[in-house]
């Protein structure tokens, strides 16, 4: 594990590489990257450098992800007996910065995994340089993907549904038939009766002649 404590806006703030963190208003535009070398302390696997105040050769870099205004402050002020009231509000103004990589003495210690890899010392300048974008790619990826699983969700159980039709179609089929051969016994039956009676008929008739 690795994190860096750094100071920004006369505050001390622990970061770790792939979060993000809302500090005082920096004089950047969105979606561009600064790095912060007023850096207090750093660790990284276990290893411990501390500064005199500042870690010589240490650096953050990161990426502004939005300028925006923090939640409303009240401050009420009275005096007693003097019929004297004042209540004002303020919101801060604050930015929320991304944490893309740590550095000491120019070695990449720790960067956001999802945008780079330690071994491809090519990538190290590219992922420094993607700030927001990657983010912005890795959700729409995010977004297609979902889109996928629910198109053949879709497709399963529209698939589904056509073999249960088949499945009680073929019941259907299958109990008519059994009615059917009932009704073919039914009538030969019949026209074995009706044979049998003709032909005692005509014995009758032809004892009586």
């Amino acid at each position: 594990m690795s994190y860096a404590i750094i100071e920004t806006g006369g505050k001390q703030l622990r970061v770790e590489p792939g979060r993000f963190y809302d500090i005082e208003l920096l004089a950047v535009g969105p979606e561009e990257s600064i790095t912060i070398d007023k850096v207090l302390l750093v660790c990284h696997e276990g290893a411990v450098h501390v500064g005199q105040p500042y870690v010589e050769g240490a650096e953050v870099d990161g990426t502004v992800l939005s300028h925006f205004r923090g939640r409303k402050v009240l401050v009420y002020k009275m005096r007693p007996k003097k019929k004297t009231r004042k209540k004002r509000g303020h919101r801060q103004e604050q930015t929320r910065f991304m944490i893309d990589a740590i550095r000491l003495n120019g070695e990449m210690l720790a960067v956001r995994e999802d945008i780079i890899d330690l071994d491809d010392d090519d990538s190290e300048a590219f992922a420094l340089d993607l700030g927001v974008e990657t983010l912005a790619t890795t959700a729409v990826e995010a977004l297609e993907s979902e889109a996928i699983e629910a198109e053949a969700s879709a497709t399963e159980a529209s698939a589904q549904e056509e073999v249960e039709a088949i499945e009680a179609e073929t019941e259907a089929t299958e109990a008519i038939e059994p009615e059917a051969e009932v009704v073919e016994t039914e009538t030969s039956e019949e026209i074995t009766v009706e044979a049998e009676a003709v032909e005692t008929a005509e014995a009758e008739t032809s004892e009586e002649e």
